[in-house]
């Protein structure tokens, strides 16, 4: 069985930085595109940074030059360093994975962290 488990998330003050983790496990042949969205209250789900198989990322505008995406794909993990956090970040975060498993290639997420931030 595959899943993403994602770690991090919480409460911080406006200005301040977190770091979400998401870590895919189980039977995965190989890691296609892995990214974060996330979703506010009463707003659809946004994609807001990509990584591919190599070193490429991209960005949403909204969290240009404050979020920084990265992956280890030793250990089939895809990080999301936050910065300058703003009260607009305030959101539930999902990992998504684009992942080869035996019986083709999928799309999965993670269960969603809550990110909190404060004036």
């Amino acid at each position: 069985q595959v899943q993403l488990v994602e770690y991090g998330g919480g409460l911080v003050q406006a200005g301040g930085s977190l770091r979400l983790s998401c870590v895919a496990s189980g039977s995965i042949v190989s890691i296609n595109t892995m990214g974060w969205y996330r979703q506010a209250p009463g707003k659809q789900r946004e994609w807001i940074a990509g990584v591919a198989t190599g070193t490429s990322t991209n960005y949403a505008d909204s969290v240009k030059g404050r979020f920084t995406i990265s992956r280890d794909n030793a250990k089939n993990t895809v990080s999301l360093q936050m910065n300058s956090l703003k009260p607009e970040d305030t959101a539930v975060y999902y990992c998504n994975a684009n992942l080869q498993v035996l019986g083709g290639t999928l799309n999965y997420w993670g269960q969603g962290t809550q990110v909190t931030v404060s004036s």
